[in-house]
């Protein structure tokens, strides 16, 4: 075994070093004035946990694009995340409307993961804001579609039919009213609103299986098995489009196990005389990016003329 030869020369590097403290590698940027004694560092929420009004002034956070994030994750169904984007938002918005907004997504993501207890807590809180604005129906019909799964049926019909009375115009608002309508036994009337929805655009399978059942309710069985039909009929389509959909995207290949979601409006095709399976909807805000469904009341409706019942 050699001696190692401690007195050999060896030639290093002559660089200048780095600056004290170098800015690139801090562990404890000044932004955020993280306190590292009150850190545990198996914490990995640390950072979104110190990032509030205490830390960061409200003029250095875009509250637009924090909404943009919370949006982005209820895309992808990440709505745990997506309810505190949207919580953070409503913290910074300086402006009642983007506030406002901030709340009623948050209630619909609360919603999403069947925490409705928080999601009605969100509404309201919307609600509060402004109970006249262009928010205020969505918040009514969506505040609405929490009751009624948090088992207050009866005053769900109630908000439903504060959103229409808001705006006439709303078509999700015009469903639920419906589905209220018609799990109280009022028929006619249920029939009466679930038309006026499809006039304003709100035609999808889920509506044509709903009215279906309004049509048995009423003894139309003819007229309900004809819907009834075209609503298997636009199911199906849909189901063979997102194979098709999914096929492309896999080059071909054959996709793992699972199936549809259980959210609103999944599920297969009730038919008729089996019983209700449908329920009431959450309406979105009028962002495509909400990606809550189609609701058919995007631009191209605006300059059509509507005649409700």
């Amino acid at each position: 075994m050699t001696d190692r030869d401690d007195d050999r020369d060896h030639q290093f590097s002559e660089g200048e070093g780095f600056g004290d403290p170098y800015e690139e590698f801090d562990l404890d940027p000044p932004e955020l004035g993280v306190d590292p004694s009150k850190v545990d560092p198996v914490d990995s929420r640390v950072v979104t946990d110190t990032l509030d009004k205490h830390n960061i002034d409200s003029d250095e956070v875009d509250a637009t694009e924090l909404l943009d994030v919370g949006l982005n994750y209820m895309q992808i169904n990440r709505y745990e995340q997506a309810t505190e984007a949207f919580e953070r938002t409503a913290r910074y918005a300086e402006d009642d409307r983007l506030e406002q907004e901030a709340w009623v997504n948050k209630g619909v993501a609360h919603a999403e993961l069947e925490e409705y207890d928080e999601a009605i807590g969100a509404h309201r809180e919307a609600l509060r804001i402004d109970d006249e604005s262009e928010h205020a129906a969505t918040a009514e019909t969506n505040l609405a579609y929490a009751l009624w799964e948090f088992g207050e049926t009866s005053e769900a019909l109630e908000h439903a039919e504060r959103a229409i009375e808001i705006d006439e115009r709303f078509a999700a608002g015009w469903f639920n009213r419906a589905f209220f309508l018609s799990e109280r036994g009022l028929s006619e009337e249920a029939l009466h609103c679930i038309d006026n929805a499809i006039r304003l655009g709100l035609r999808n399978a889920k509506v044509l299986e709903e009215k279906a059942e309004i049509l048995e309710e009423l003894g139309e069985f003819d007229q309900a098995e004809e819907i009834a039909e075209e609503a298997n009929e636009m199911r199906e389509l849909a189901e063979q489009e997102m194979m098709d959909d999914r096929k492309e995207t896999l080059g071909g290949g054959q996709g793992g196990p699972g199936g549809m979601g259980a959210g609103p409006g999944a599920g297969g095709q009730p038919g008729l005389g089996t019983g209700r399976q449908s329920r009431p909807q959450q309406g979105d805000i009028g962002l495509e990016d909400l990606g809550l469904g189609d609701l058919g009341t995007g631009d191209e409706d605006e300059d059509r003329e509507w005649e409700l019942e």
